[in-house]
């Protein structure tokens, strides 16, 4: 008996589901090129994000020879669809959205019931730009994809080092910050909390984005400083990664 395959995380659904190409005489119902909700992902990941294909491995939840080969196979059909015309298609594969129940193929999209905690660096309502700096976590407990309830909660000067370990003690499954060094995202990776940095904005909306797949992050945030006792300056701004204390820069 075949052993079932693994379903592969999707953070963000395609806004646009169909393309068709301007030239095309295609009638409705036509044949369709169709690509995979995580063929998508890997190109919203690799091309878009710019990641490299081990840390779209690490983001989607597969080998990194998984996500090669779903990733040739997305690009083949992109090319195709760019010479020939017709119609595209996102739709379908086997996968899950982040934090909600595995959907099979056939299936529609149905909101999880995983119980989930979702902590975000927290510093007067809006997500705070420097992990390592933060004073404070908000933490959401969600249920069938809906925020339960909430809580803030003290670092209680806890420093880069030990928030991991303080957000494990907490049971939290998911982390929404700002800016973040290489070291806490290590630390992060290894008590098993999925990290989504470069985030911005009022905390409450970014977890609801969160749990509608629409989140707006980078995974290549990385803040870069040496953590002198006296504070330090991080993007050009003082107190905060990416913009002022607190907040995020806006261009």
């Amino acid at each position: 008996m075949a052993r079932p395959s693994k379903c592969r995380r999707v953070c963000r659904m395609p806004k646009c589901r169909e393309f068709v190409g301007y030239n095309s005489h295609m009638p409705d119902g036509g044949d369709s090129l169709l690509l995979t909700v995580e063929e998508y992902e890997t190109l919203r990941l690799i091309d878009y994000a710019g990641m490299n294909q081990e840390a779209c491995a690490s983001q989607m939840n597969a080998s990194r020879t998984t996500i090669q080969s779903i990733y040739t196979s997305a690009r083949r059909k992109l090319a195709r669809f760019i010479v020939e015309g017709g119609r595209l298609r996102i739709e379908g594969g086997h996968f899950e959205i982040c934090g909600q129940a595995c959907i099979q193929p056939g299936q529609r999209h149905l909101k999880g019931d995983r119980h989930m905690k979702i902590a975000v660096t927290y510093e007067n309502g809006q997500v705070f730009q420097h992990f390592g700096h933060t004073q404070a976590f908000k933490i959401y407990t969600t249920q069938d994809g809906k925020v339960t309830a909430s809580e803030v909660v003290d670092t209680n000067g806890s420093g880069h080092g030990a928030l991991a370990g303080f957000l494990k003690a907490f049971d939290v499954d998911v982390l929404i910050c700002g800016g973040i060094g290489a070291g806490a995202k290590n630390a992060l990776a290894e008590a098993g909390i999925r990290l989504y940095a470069g985030a911005c904005g009022d905390a409450d909306a970014q977890v609801a984005s969160f749990l509608e797949g629409n989140l707006t992050y980078d995974p290549n945030t990385e803040c870069h400083h040496h953590d002198h006792e006296g504070g330090h300056s991080c993007g050009g701004h003082e107190g905060g990664c990416g913009g002022h204390s607190g907040g995020c820069h806006q261009a």
